[in-house]
């Protein structure tokens, strides 16, 4: 689950991080109160999506010359103008893909006196299985650029889970940023907060970009990313309600509902799959044989008929999917709850695209005797192969 800029600064704001006064606007009503709220006379207006790149964004209603999506304010009436033309448009940036995001939210933020911008997230390393910190000192920036142009300018440094960050750790990531006096201090405090905010709400990643040193000398965190591994959210109702499904796909909202594992993709074969492993095994053969899976959806091992009903409806909700592959290896799922779900699913809401069913495991005959007396039309396979290439022959004809 991510949250919006605001909402990562008031939780970091409540571990003790440095943080820039700032008031959301959901309306223009909210415009005055705002301003009256923050010093001035520099602001910052920034729209509130849940994707990055927003500063070099362009809002689809305003043209290529408009200004992005994060802009600086001089004056009260700068202020009005800008969250005239962000509040309700369209926001594309890289991260949005070309169907961009309405902007509903905006922040303004009082003005900082930046020296430097630095790069750090902290996230859990697959390579070392720590909680790690990724800093660099080519901050502001897409850190996806410095990577792949100047590699040697990014650090990690890998925290042992038991020690927890140690001043060996501060004064590792303090050389990393070449920073000294004043925010060389604050690091013995700044780094060591992030991170127990990391474990202490179990995110899945922190990025700060960019964390600045102002001109004073001290850090500032001038931006704030969060998303929270969705397998602990039980454990925090206080950031489930921070959740804005405004901004997530409906129909992985409809699939959290029925404890479904369910991501939406770009491409036009729907798949409903058993299994994490196998369904990416499913998507992959659905590319080898020249076409794109529109989702993965993992029903899980102990899926019900209502479950795997409820599968069905999210993929063929879809207005991209040409064509459905369930791909089942029944271990603890039985392969007649799978087929019940989905006959039931297709008499409520109709077949209307290609269906290929492939079979196998616990309770495998009886499955498919389900499918074949239920007078569906629906295409047979023998084997995960076979069902691929018949699911990408039957879409593109």
């Amino acid at each position: 689950m991510n949250i919006h800029e605001y909402q990562a600064k008031q939780v970091l704001k409540g571990f003790g991080a440095p943080i820039a006064q700032g008031v959301p606007i959901m309306t223009e009503a909210d415009v005055e109160a705002a301003i009256a709220a923050l010093p001035g006379p520099l602001y910052v207006v920034k729209s509130q999506i849940h994707a990055g790149g927003r500063g070099k964004g362009k809002f689809k209603e305003l043209g290529p010359d408009a200004k992005g999506g994060v802009r600086l304010a001089f004056n009260p009436d700068e202020v009005r103008s800008h969250v005239k033309e962000m509040l309700g448009n369209t926001l594309v940036t890289k991260q949005t893909g070309p169907e961009g995001k309405q902007v509903n939210r905006l922040y303004l933020e009082d003005g900082a006196d930046i020296d430097r911008e630095l790069y750090l997230s902290i996230l859990v390393d697959r390579e070392t299985s720590q909680v790690s910190f990724v800093a660099s000192t080519e901050g502001g920036m897409d850190i996806e650029a410095v990577a792949e142009e100047t590699p040697e300018k990014i650090h990690t440094i890998g925290i042992d889970p038991l020690a927890g960050i140690t001043d060996v750790d501060v004064a590792a990531l303090t050389k990393a940023y070449e920073l000294s006096g004043a925010a060389a201090e604050d690091a013995k405090t700044l780094f060591p907060l992030l991170y127990k905010a990391f474990v202490e709400k179990d995110m899945s990643l922190l990025e700060v970009n960019p964390l600045i040193v102002m001109k004073d000398g001290h850090l500032r965190v001038l931006d704030a990313k969060m998303s929270f591994d969705g397998n602990a959210l039980f454990r925090h109702p206080d950031m489930m309600e921070l959740r804005d499904e405004t901004e997530e796909d409906a129909k992985e909202i409809e699939a959290s509902k029925y404890d479904l594992a369910y991501v939406a993709l770009d491409g036009d074969i729907g798949c409903m799959v058993n299994g994490a492993g196998l369904a990416m095994a499913t998507m992959d053969i659905i590319k080898l044989y020249g076409a794109e899976p529109a989702n993965f959806l993992d029903v899980g091992g102990g899926a019900t008929t209502e479950k795997v009903t409820a599968a069905f409806k999210i993929i063929t909700s879809d207005p991209n999917v040409k064509g459905i592959l369930v791909n089942i290896f029944g271990g603890i799922m039985r392969c007649d709850v799978i087929a019940e779900g989905v006959v039931t699913a297709v008499k409520e809401v109709g077949l209307k695209v290609p269906l290929v069913v492939r079979l196998e495991g616990t309770n495998v005959q009886k499955g498919k005797d389900i499918i074949n007396s239920s007078g569906l039309d629906v295409i047979a396979a023998d084997d995960l192969d076979d069902a691929a290439q018949k699911i990408v022959k039957a879409v593109k004809g």
